[in-house]
């Protein structure tokens, strides 16, 4: 399942395309995805200029002038390209089946004869509207944590919810509550970079007094790197994700630990190989030698 940096690429990939143009009609080929579309979709959106594209956690949002927000899941294969009319071919190649397009964002304005087509062969995606206004109350916003790209989130943060907790380091880090948007992937990443066990108690980096340990200002530092270096590479190719020009991501070739089970640890001098556990159904990758 895609995940935050990936749909960070995405946002990124349709901003300069979608931004300040009008949605003059939204194209719905079928009744739903993962859950029917709103009622009235296509006619509430319609004409409508898009102000701005934003995201939350791993949802992707179409921001809509008259406080209508668009609200995207990706699931585990959707994906966005561009199709430009006026030039009689994609804008960006294409990188689906088109028997899969399900939705098509039809643009108006200084966007006329583009289209922002999604495919979705296995429709675990899904689409919603909300009022921008009542972001913070829409269900799947209103427990989320601070992003961890956000100011919001810092070792005094973390040391707070982590206080006490005998919970897994790696199940911790994945609870949505706690940091919003962060996955399996780059969270065995993170703690492979900070040279902690997925296992270590989460209230171990937290010291008596309720401060963050040192082991803590590294999870932290490591977090916001980690997921700032897979942006910059397009976030990674796993299964069926691709960005919006029907490229792929890269950061997968600089896995450390993900999905490396078996080889060299490449943390110098470590000399340990990569080992595989579950915890909660999700498979953990880490360094037994140098993640304590």
């Amino acid at each position: 399942m895609p995940e935050l940096p990936e749909v960070e690429t995405v946002r990124r990939g349709l901003a300069p395309v979608m931004e300040g143009t009008v949605l003059g009609r939204l194209e719905l080929r079928r009744s739903d995805l993962r859950f029917p579309f709103p009622e009235a979709f296509a006619e509430q959106v319609a004409g409508k200029r898009i102000v701005s594209l934003s995201r939350r956690a791993k949802y992707l949002l179409i921001d809509l002038e008259d406080d209508l927000t668009v609200v995207a899941h990706l699931g585990m294969s959707g994906s966005f390209r561009v199709a430009d009319a006026t030039l009689g071919e994609f804008h960006h190649p294409r990188g689906k089946d088109e028997k899969h397009d399900h939705v098509v964002f039809h643009l108006e304005g200084e966007g006329a004869g583009r289209h922002v087509i999604y495919n979705d062969p296995r429709r675990f995606g899904f689409m919603d509207l909300m009022r921008r206004s009542d972001q913070a109350a829409y269900p799947a916003f209103r427990d989320l944590g601070p992003e961890p790209t956000g100011n919001a989130l810092d070792p005094d943060y973390l040391a707070a919810r982590f206080r006490g907790k005998a919970q897994p380091l790696k199940s911790a880090l994945l609870d949505q509550k706690v940091i919003a948007g962060l996955g399996n992937i780059y969270v065995c990443e993170a703690l492979w970079r900070a040279g902690l066990s997925p296992l270590k108690p989460a209230g171990s980096l937290v010291t008596k007094t309720g401060r963050p340990g040192a082991k803590l200002l590294e999870l932290e530092a490591a977090i916001r790197a980690v997921i700032a270096d897979a942006i910059v590479a397009g976030g990674s190719t796993l299964r069926d994700h691709i960005r919006t020009d029907g490229s792929l991501g890269y950061f997968q070739h600089s896995f450390s630990v993900y999905d490396r089970e078996g080889e060299p640890c490449r943390r110098e001098g470590c000399g340990g190989t990569i080992q595989r556990l579950v915890q909660a159904g999700r498979s953990t990758f880490y360094c037994p030698r140098c993640q304590k």
